[in-house]
């Protein structure tokens, strides 16, 4: 058997239509494909400008996208660092149990530890304990007092 290297690399413009198929999948995986209203062009316009608002990771399999993370910086007062807000985290579920989503995450963590952030934060939904499990195994405290809070702009 032959083993395939994983890869992650920051997206480049090149990446927005793999990038929106990742997305599409992990809404469908979130049940919710309704509420993907991404498009290539605004996805590329906020990436790829000088100041971008969030940045992707992309991991892939054999020269093929099979996952990725999207992230943007945060600022805890508490710490009085920065820090990592991990928007989506999301594999295609064949490539699931293969260490993709460990790299994915070390790649995230050496981002923050390189930049001084003092921790990294996301929410994971309460129904998914394959997910769960797989952060706790990374070293992820699963905080159960605070819930998420949405304020929709129309």
């Amino acid at each position: 058997m032959v083993k395939t290297e994983i890869v992650i690399r920051e997206a480049v413009p090149i990446d927005i239509k793999a990038i929106m198929e990742l997305l599409y999948l992990k809404a469908e995986f979130d049940g919710c494909p309704e509420s993907l209203k991404a498009t290539s062009e605004q996805l590329n316009k906020d990436l790829f400008c000088t100041n971008p608002l969030t940045s992707i990771l992309l991991a892939e399999v054999g020269g093929q996208p099979v996952g990725f993370a999207s992230y943007h910086r945060i600022y805890s007062t508490f710490l009085a660092k920065p820090g990592i807000w991990l928007d989506d985290l999301y594999l295609k579920e064949e490539y699931r149990g293969q260490k993709i989503g460990k790299t994915l995450i070390t790649r995230l963590y050496q981002i923050a530890e390189k930049t001084g952030c003092g921790r990294i934060d996301w929410t994971v939904n309460i129904n998914n304990s394959q997910g769960i499990n797989f952060y706790e195994k990374m070293g992820a405290n699963i905080i159960e007092k605070v819930r998420l809070c949405r304020l929709e702009i129309q």
